[in-house]
């Protein structure tokens, strides 16, 4: 076919976005819809959940945006794609019906450790150094939690889902998804890309039945056809293939040109990642997996920092009041504005550190955010370049420790998501890092890579090399400043480094006390 075209849905936690995709990685059309203030809701402190069909409404909606604008185009679409947030997790009825409102990737509710582990594995466990990380990984499992506390639920349980899955099924009427999606809390057994095996040692850590698991397929392959129904709602196509990608961070990876081991992606997003692309796997951390890259023969090791960029707009909200009137007189972001008044401060902000763990990880569940150095001279304008600058230093420790792992030295960083457009950001990770960090011809790499997956599961390149020489195109590259970077390693060696192993016995005390006032 002659200029064809892939429709593509992104689903973030932010906003949903349709695109019209080119060969050469240029948009025919792009409509965003975003969720405004309440992008999930919390019953509870720390929950975060979402009404079944709020991301098959806003898929529609974009749908139907995109499709009437550009009717005289969509007879040269040749495929659908979908990407979607990770480990957001549904539970369908025999119908395929929702049970309950979707849990999202934000949740924090821990399920009760109740010793449930047979005492073989325990040992096993105990041998492997593995006995605090599964008791982490076990309470962090929506699965766990829903099976002790709403059994009735559980039970009414046909099918235990991701988000994605779900909405295939909304799209095609098949409830199966490609296996780069299945990253979570659930018994997927990442190096060999398949579901676990009942004997298998970790399978009891987020142990769902068989019976309630969907069928999976390779990336590229034919999911199913757009159903009437998707058509009538969203005025996508009637039999158009939707073809299987990969979750939304493989794709972006994937759209950054990430796919050799001389790369990594860095993605600054409401979670901030960074991620390598290897045909071997190696676990990006003790007891972590390594993930299933959207390319089928590849794996993406990758180490999360759970409120990445979204320390950004904590800022703003918080302490960026005057910013955000200015910009909206002014007609741009409050982020903008905030970058020309941190231009001129000092690689370290005169002093001050700070480690952006707002939210625990697995590997830290001990900690929280510390800002170390303050002094009377200091303003908010620091405390923002601070944010930037201990992401920068925390995904540089991230790279490091991979890079050691997997034995290989990365020379050149990609950077997407909605962070990277900032040019100083780009500058400070630049100079953290001491390698040149590029940005592609769009910040819609997600996008870019979920529809380069369609185009060569089409014929229309015969490799994800060719796809990548023809979708995307180098715009900027950010050079380190020698000097700049020697006066962040000194910071970063004699002191960044040295805060988490300080205060964690502190960070333990914190907890140990909240928890028995909130008893009290």
């Amino acid at each position: 076919m002659e200029n064809p075209l892939v429709l593509t849905f992104d689903v973030g936690t932010q906003s949903t976005r349709c695109l019209l995709v080119r060969p050469d990685g240029e948009f025919e059309d792009i409509c965003q819809i975003k969720y405004g203030d309440d992008p999930y809701y919390s019953r509870q402190p720390g929950w975060a959940e979402q009404r079944p069909d709020f991301y098959y409404d806003r898929i529609c909606e974009a749908g139907r945006t995109i499709c009437e604008r550009n009717s005289d185009k969509l007879g040269r679409v040749i495929a659908v794609t979908l990407t979607v947030i990770r480990d957001t997790v549904m539970c369908l009825d025999s119908e395929n019906k929702p049970l309950r409102d979707i849990i999202l990737w934000l949740d924090k509710r821990q399920a009760d450790f109740n010793d449930p582990f047979p005492l073989h594995k325990k040992l096993m466990f105990r041998v492997a150094g593995m006995q605090e990380a599964t008791k982490i990984i076990y309470r962090a499992s929506a699965s766990n939690w829903i099976q002790q506390y709403q059994p009735d639920i559980w039970a009414k349980t046909a099918k235990y889902v991701m988000l994605p899955t779900y909405l295939n099924y909304k799209m095609t009427g098949q409830l199966c998804d490609s296996e780069a999606n299945m990253i979570g809390h659930i018994p997927f057994d990442y190096k060999n890309r398949d579901w676990r095996k009942k004997h298998d040692l970790s399978r009891c850590i987020c142990d769902v039945p068989d019976e309630k698991l969907c069928r999976l397929v390779k990336s590229g392959e034919t999911i199913g056809h757009i159903t009437a129904e998707f058509s009538a709602a969203s005025g996508v196509p009637e039999n158009l293939p939707l073809i299987a990608t990969g979750s939304d961070k493989g794709c972006e990876t994937l759209g950054l040109s990430v796919i050799r081991e001389n790369k990594a992606a860095i993605s600054l997003g409401t979670t901030a990642t960074i991620q390598l692309a290897l045909k071997r796997y190696v676990e990006p951390q003790r007891f972590m997996p390594a993930y299933p890259a959207v390319p089928n023969d590849m794996f993406n090791p990758e180490i999360e920092i759970y409120r990445g960029f979204w320390l950004i707009s904590w800022f703003v909200k918080e302490f960026g009041a005057e910013e955000a009137a200015e910009a909206k007189e002014l007609g741009c972001s409050p982020e903008q504005l905030l970058d020309q008044r941190i231009e001129k401060l000092p690689p370290g902000c005169e002093g001050l550190l700070l480690q952006p763990y707002w939210t625990p990880g697995v590997i830290n569940p001990t900690s929280k955010g510390a800002v170390v150095g303050f002094a009377d001279y200091h303003t908010r304008y620091h405390l923002y370049r601070a944010i930037i600058e201990g992401l920068g230093f925390e995904l540089y420790q991230s790279l490091k420790i991979m890079e050691k792992r997997a034995k290989l030295k990365v020379d050149e960083i990609y950077l997407g998501g909605g962070g990277a457009r900032s040019d100083i950001v780009c500058r400070i990770f630049a100079d953290i890092m001491g390698l040149p960090v590029k940005r592609i011809q769009t910040h819609e790499a997600c996008s870019i890579g979920a529809s380069m997956v369609a185009f060569v599961a089409k014929g229309i390149f015969d490799s994800y090399d060719s796809a990548i020489e023809s979708m995307v195109h180098e715009k900027d590259v950010f050079l380190p400043e020698e000097n700049t970077h020697a006066t962040y390693m000194d910071i970063y060696h004699g002191a960044y480094s040295k805060i988490f192993g300080k205060l964690e016995p502190i960070y333990k005390k914190i907890i140990k006390i909240t928890k028995r006032r909130n008893v009290q």
